[in-house]
């Protein structure tokens, strides 16, 4: 039941980036030690648009700025209501696991690393998420945004359902 939710965004939308992670990779050759800079970068205009990307450089700015251009490319719509998520949501990717639960108002958001800067950037305000397994930034970041991408907006299941938005939440 996953739908495609990919967003075309028009240039005066502010995307503003978040670095998540740097890692640094060396190369052993005759001449020496070669560095290589791979960054994992999230952009979010802090209204429900987000996307992720991840750039590889020789540099760190270099592989933080093609991290934001392949972010740029890969922005997907979140419903967010009321500051929270709209219902409790679990998702796993590679050896990450997480869950992701509606929070009241002046809650926070209480999540980890990765999560953290996902949840920021999108808008999110009150939320109380559950990392298991790999810390890697890479699968959090990942599993937290296939998270997302199947939560579906108050408006979008009454229409599904047939009944008002209402009956939604008292039943």
């Amino acid at each position: 039941m996953a739908k495609n939710n990919r967003v075309k965004v028009s240039s005066d939308v502010e995307l503003k980036d978040r670095l998540v992670a740097i890692n640094r990779t060396t190369k052993v050759t005759k001449g020496g030690r070669t560095f290589t800079f791979a960054a994992i970068v999230v952009v979010g205009d802090g209204n429900g648009v987000i996307g992720y990307g991840l750039g590889k450089a020789n540099e760190v700015t270099t592989a933080i700025a093609k991290g934001v251009e392949v972010a740029k490319k890969n922005l997907i719509k979140v419903p967010v209501y009321k500051g929270t998520i709209p219902h409790e949501q679990a998702a796993k990717f590679g050896g990450s696991r997480i869950i992701m639960q509606p929070a009241t108002p002046g809650t926070g958001v209480k999540a980890g690393g990765a999560m953290r800067a996902v949840l920021e950037s999108v808008g999110i305000t009150d939320v109380i998420c559950k990392s298991k397994g790999s810390s890697n930034p890479h699968n959090l970041v990942k599993a937290t945004f296939k998270a997302l991408s199947e939560l579906r907006s108050p408006m979008t299941v009454a229409h599904y359902r047939g009944i008002s938005l209402e009956k939604v939440f008292n039943g």
